[in-house]
């Protein structure tokens, strides 16, 4: 059983596969955290693995048994505000009497199989055979206030969930002020904190620095999981690398606001919390009403970042991303946005469609410029009427002629904003979020939407189902290019004006639900400014996310290995965009270019019909291969090879689940003379295995490949190399006279050279 219940030593042990979880009913009263790591089946008592801790008489205690006891040197699970742990709680509440005094003391839990869905919230899913849950009730006898701690176990997968349920069994209202949906304490500080961090056209790069006495936290409060911090941060111990050294992850399953950090103590221990961000946050919770917090996805790997990360790949590909497109190969698009931005009409989108279709393209996308008299992005958000001066047959009409070229055609919206220049506006100006008598900040000319409303939500459910169903759409890219400001809504009364951001999530979380269902057979893509919102909240409804609005090669390098650390490549958005490059003004080969967005979703997103000849036979060849070899970067493992966060050249291969096929992609940063070779070692292969490479036809053994390497391979264009091997029918290698076993490295070299 992964979830077993000790009653002697009143300890919950959880285990996955290779890890365990456990935690301590301490004094009878409070969840303490004992144990996570590698698997272990009796860690005995709590006074065995805690560490010494030294208190004085004039610490506060709630643990009248022992003076010198406290909770403040407890490791705990669920901390709260205002007894004897002085550290930073997970929990905050404002009672009726104006006290914020919490005191949660276990009543009881139950085990069972299966996963609950989270009311109104995207989550992890799974089968009552694949998981195991406990819910560990709480209580605040004082004011009747229940909670309600939900554990599940993954167990093949190593992942434990973790989320929050809030109940108010009182007679009078509550004010919930923070509601964390995980936090646990670690008895040393030994650790570094890792996180995603960027801004617009800057994504997920990797920090990384080593714990010190204090806080250190990352968080938005921008209305968005947001383009400056990932909902993610990982506890890394300082030996730690890709290949090896512990990796505790934690992935917040929601794409607003959230809190995440870490705090070490005066006695060098370590908690950790993740949930929706406390800042100008409340929520009022009338007696017998609920709260649900999001879900938090806790990884633990002792086999580096690396294994922490294929983890969460596999996880998010088979227990988050829902529908048709969760393991069907999707198509190979083109995107027209940087061909011609918002100048386009009929002919010019059916010119690329055409030479599009040349190439091997499947999906001929729409983006920005269709509706209105969107002939500039100052207006006409929100007037979701199709402009028949750009498009006289509608979007009808020429989704038709995209699929008599024998293509699928997609479409770009963005139905959260609203331009004060529109008809919408006009008509409705308190639908958007405002507070009255404040100015209205624009962003990119645009106000946001209030989805905390139902007319509003209903309003869009209505405007895109009547586009989607109306027209032969088979792709739908979603955008949201603006933060929130003046964050108000008309509707709210006073006291519950600072539940805005929240209830706008849930908002879009109904209306995406109600929208994918209806139209499954759509394949949806999110987008926030490029890569704002990329998050698994958005990719329980939508399977992949634009990864960035830089469609720099070299930029999008450091952006997709970053953002692997925790999302898998199917999950990413790729599109090779044109030379020299909108962004940056970076010249690329075509060559680099193609294989930088090969590692994600494929795409082109450039006037194909203004290409030289030789350019569009090279596409041929770009489009042939991802086609065949989409299956393994797809859903295969990927193993991170070099880093351009550590160094010159930056490299990663994808191998099939059959281990049979490897694809290694490496590049080089910046180009300089006569540069110094090494060898790319692989990871993730079976030593004994022979892979020949598709190129040269070598043969080499998968010892010889993660343990002496390639040498640094190199195209023509100086910049990237793809380079394919799979496995020979006959592992053995057959052994010449008088030659030495395949132990015996030196043999290795000779008779299967470095190429």
């Amino acid at each position: 059983m992964p979830i077993v219940y000790n009653e002697s030593s009143r300890q919950l042990l959880m285990h996955t596969r290779h890890t365990s979880y456990v935690i301590e009913i301490y004094a009878g009263a409070y969840p303490a955290h004992l144990y996570w790591g590698k698997k272990v089946l009796n860690p005995g008592s709590l006074d065995a693995v805690y560490p010494c801790c030294y208190g004085v008489s004039f610490n506060a205690t709630d643990l009248p048994e022992n003076l010198f006891d406290s909770t403040d040197k407890l490791m705990c699970e669920y901390p709260t505000y205002g007894s004897a742990d002085l550290r930073t709680p997970a929990f905050h509440a404002r009672y009726a009497d104006g006290s914020t005094v919490t005191r949660l003391q276990y009543k009881g839990h139950r085990i069972w199989r299966g996963k609950p869905p989270l009311a109104g919230l995207p989550a992890s899913y799974g089968t009552p055979e694949e998981t195991e849950s406990v819910e560990i009730h709480l209580e605040d006898e004082l004011t009747g206030l229940s909670v309600y701690l939900l554990y599940t176990v993954f167990e093949e997968k190593d992942v434990i969930t973790r989320s929050v349920r809030v109940e108010n069994r009182g007679s009078k209202a509550v004010e919930l002020q923070r509601a964390y949906s995980c936090c646990l304490d670690f008895p040393d500080s030994e650790f570094e904190l890792l996180h995603l961090d960027g801004s617009w056209a800057r994504e997920r790069h990797i920090v990384r620095q080593k714990l010190s006495d204090g806080i250190h936290a990352v968080e938005s409060a921008r209305g968005a999981s947001g383009h400056n911090h990932n909902p993610f941060i990982a506890l890394l111990r300082p030996e730690t690398r890709e290949e090896y050294g512990d990796a505790y992850g934690f992935s917040f399953v929601y794409s607003g606001n959230f809190s995440a950090g870490a705090e070490v103590d005066q006695f060098c221990k370590t908690r950790v919390w993740m949930g929706l961000g406390s800042f100008d946050f409340s929520w009022k919770l009338s007696p017998e009403e609920t709260f649900q917090s999001p879900e938090v996805v806790m990884v633990y790997s002792p086999d580096g970042l690396g294994g922490m990360s294929r983890i969460y790949h596999r996880f998010f590909r088979e227990n988050l991303i829902r529908g048709e497109y969760q393991h069907k190969e999707r198509p190979v698009l083109a995107n027209n946005w940087e061909a011609t931005y918002l100048e386009f009409n009929e002919e010019k989108i059916l010119q690329i469609a055409a030479k599009a279709k040349d190439i091997g393209v499947d999906l001929m996308v729409l983006d920005d410029g269709w509706f209105g008299k969107r002939d500039h992005d100052r207006c006409s958000l929100g007037d979701w009427e199709v402009n028949r001066l750009k498009l006289p047959d509608g979007l009808d009409g020429l989704g038709k002629k995209i699929e008599d070229l024998g293509m699928q055609f997609g479409l770009w919206v963005e139905p959260e904003m609203v331009s004060p220049d529109s008809n919408l506006y006009r008509a409705h100006p308190d639908w958007c979020l405002h507070v009255k008598g404040r100015p209205r900040t624009e962003g990119r000319w645009q106000l946001i939407l209030d989805l905390s409303r139902e007319d509003v939500c209903e309003h869009i459910i209505q405007v895109l189902s009547d586009i989607i169903g109306n027209a032969p759409i088979s792709y739908v890219k979603w955008d949201m290019n603006r933060n929130m400001t003046e964050i108000g809504s008309a509707l709210l009364p006073p006291e519950r004006q600072r539940e805005v951001p929240h209830r706008y999530m849930l908002g879009l979380y109904r209306v995406l639900e109600t929208v994918t269902s209806a139209f499954p057979h759509v394949l949806f893509e999110s987008c926030s400014g490029g890569g704002g919102r990329f998050d698994p909240g958005m990719l329980y409804y939508m399977p992949q996310t634009w990864c960035s609005d830089d469609t720099d090669a070299i930029e999008r390098i450091y952006i997709q290995y970053g953002t692997s650390i925790v999302y898998p490549a199917s999950s990413m958005g790729a599109h090779v965009s044109a030379s020299p490059n909108h962004q940056t003004g970076r010249v690329s080969p075509l060559s680099l270019r193609g294989a930088v967005a090969m590692s994600g979703q494929f795409g082109y997103e450039l006037d194909l019909s203004k290409l030289a000849k030789e350019e569009i036979e090279e596409m041929k060849g770009q489009v042939a291969f991802y086609k065949e070899y989409q299956n393994v970067i797809q859903q295969g493992d990927m193993f991170r090879l070099l880093s351009p966060f550590e160094g010159n050249q930056a490299a990663w291969q994808f191998i099939s689940n059959d281990r049979e096929t490897v694809i290694l992609f490496y590049f080089v940063i910046k180009g300089h003379p006569n540069m110094p070779c090494k060898n790319v070692r692989l990871q993730g292969l079976r030593g004994s295995d022979v892979y020949v490479d598709t190129g040269t036809a070598l043969e080499y053994t998968g010892e010889r490949l993660m343990y002496l390497g390639l040498p640094e391979p190199m195209n023509p264009d100086g910049y990237s190399h793809i380079q394919v091997l799979k496995k020979r029918r006959t592992d053995k290698i057959p052994l010449a006279e008088n030659q030495c076993s395949d132990d015996d490295q030196s043999s290795l070299v000779k008779n299967y050279p470095l190429g």
